[in-house]
C-alpha cells in the first residue's frame, strides 16, 4: 500500500492597503523644524567627535614621538654599554697580564733571595763564625 501525500497550498493573506494621509501644513512645518533641530544636533555631535578624533590623533603622535625619543636614548645607552663592556674586557686582560708578570717577578725575586741566602751561608761557612760585637 502506497501512501499518497497531498501538497497543501497556504492560504493567501488579504493585503489591506493603507490610505495615504496627507499631512497638514502645521504638521509639515513642525516636522521641518524637528528635522532642522536634529540636523543641528547631529552636526554638533559630528564636530565634537571630529575634534575628539583630532585630539586623540595628536596625542598618539606625541606619544609616538616620545616613544621614538626613548628608543633612541635606549639605543644610545645600549651602544655605550657595549663600548664599556669591551673596554672592561680589555682592562681585565691587561690586569691579568700584569698579574702574571708580577707572579713571575715575585718567583724570580724569591729565587734570587734564596740564592743570596745560600751564598751568604756558603761564605760564612768558609770564613768561620761571624764575629760577635761586644
Amino acid at each position: 500500500m502506497k501512501k499518497v501525500v497531498k501538497k497543501v497550498k497556504p492560504k493567501a493573506k488579504k493585503v489591506v492597503k493603507a490610505k495615504a494621509v496627507k499631512p497638514k501644513k502645521d504638521e509639515v512645518a513642525l516636522l521641518k523644524q524637528r528635522l532642522a533641530k536634529s540636523r543641528k544636533e547631529l552636526t554638533s555631535k559630528i564636530r565634537a567627535l571630529e575634534l575628539k578624533v583630532e585630539e586623540t590623533g595628536t596625542e598618539l603622535r606625541k606619544r609616538g614621538e616620545s616613544l621614538q625619543a626613548s628608543k633612541r636614548l635606549l639605543d644610545q645607552r645600549d651602544t655605550e654599554l657595549n663600548h664599556l663592556n669591551v673596554e672592561v674586557e680589555y682592562k681585565n686582560k691587561q690586569l691579568s697580564s700584569k698579574d702574571r708578570e708580577m707572579e713571575t717577578y715575585q718567583r724570580t725575586a724569591e729565587e734570587k733571595i734564596l740564592q743570596l741566602e745560600a751564598r751568604v751561608r756558603e761564605l760564612e761557612a768558609r770564613s768561620g763564625p761571624p764575629p760577635t760585637l761586644s
